[in-house]
């Protein structure tokens, strides 16, 4: 299985309420290189972005009442604001027909599920940006 390694400490928020997904980014991206922060509830989102400081946000589409296009454009609204500091969005879709939708929304990239471990652990490299120590 793909695991992420990168040479200093990422840290990673995840907003899913599906034990698959939850399941395949924790085993795809849990490590000693990775600091993972799983989040159930969107409408924590925010409070638990600020705390946590996340190097990439990994967002379900099918989360919960508020949906993932609404996360991503609450999660930009607040960077704008100078709430948060900007970091990648990631979008988990259920359909390719959603990618129109997704960078519409804001969102830095996507992956349509179900996906790899080896997929999602490109993709996340991907959006990161290069340590000026690699």
């Amino acid at each position: 299985m793909a695991k992420l390694l990168l040479l200093s400490m990422t840290q990673i928020l995840v907003v899913a309420d599906t034990l698959w997904v939850v399941n395949q980014t924790r085993s795809a991206l849990a490590g000693p290189s990775n600091d993972l922060c799983e989040l159930a509830d969107p409408h924590q989102l925010l409070d638990a972005a600020l705390e946590f400081d996340p190097d990439i946000t990994i967002v379900d589409m099918q989360i919960g009442s508020m949906g993932g296009m609404a996360i991503v454009r609450m999660f930009r609204d607040a960077v704008m604001a100078g709430e948060l500091q900007s970091a990648p969005i990631m979008l988990l879709l259920d359909r390719s027909a959603d990618e129109f939708l997704a960078k519409r929304a804001g969102a830095d990239g996507w992956l349509i599920k179900p996906f790899t471990a080896q997929d999602l652990t490109a993709k996340v490299a991907a959006l990161l940006p290069i340590s000026e120590s690699a």
